[in-house]
């Protein structure tokens, strides 16, 4: 009876103590993935369209350290600026984390950007740009690799210049940039 008292109590602190209540990135785009004020869109690497055989060592190598692509977007409009500037709030809160190391920041006031990173700088496991803009809405891109390092991602960068991007895979995203609804 003791035991089973007592496995039944370890039971219940591991998982309390294993369910982390922390916001994260990743928890803010399972939430919002399936509400119709977000776009949501996951690119997988095969959406560069390369030919790997021209490819160089050096790129082959950059090109193995990306997985794929999440991107959650908010179309702002003049009904949603509450909804708008409380979901800002929210990722900019997450984005206040140490984990993320900001790399850069672009813009002022209501607008900008900033790209922050997850990882050491030899093994980043994860890039972010945050990108808002009032009238428009905001976009967080989470770009997912395994030993990606600053060379790789600048490496990559020259790549995507060759690649042909398979455009259906960035379909979503069209509803955000058309001013249309």
């Amino acid at each position: 009876m003791r035991t089973s008292i007592f496995t039944t109590v370890l039971l219940a602190l591991l998982t309390l103590v294993s369910c982390n209540s922390e916001p994260s990135l990743q928890k803010y785009f399972v939430q919002n993935t399936d509400n119709k004020d977000f776009i949501a869109v996951d690119v997988s690497s095969n959406i560069l369209n390369l030919d790997k055989a021209k490819l160089s060592a050096e790129q082959n190598e950059a090109l193995k350290s990306f997985d794929k692509m999440n991107i959650l977007a908010f179309k702002a409009d003049d009904k949603n600026q509450a909804q708008f500037e409380t979901e800002r709030a929210k990722v900019k809160a997450i984005l206040k984390d140490p984990k993320y190391q900001e790399l850069m920041k672009v813009g002022s006031g209501k607008d900008g950007a900033s790209i922050s990173y997850v990882g050491s700088d030899e093994n980043i496991e994860e890039f972010v740009v945050f990108a808002n803009r009032k009238e428009n809405g905001f976009a967080v891109v989470r770009v997912l690799g395994k030993n990606m390092n600053p060379n790789n991602i600048m490496t990559l960068m020259s790549v995507l210049q060759k690649s042909k991007i398979d455009m259906e895979q960035l379909k979503p995203l069209q509803q955000l940039v058309n001013t249309n609804k």
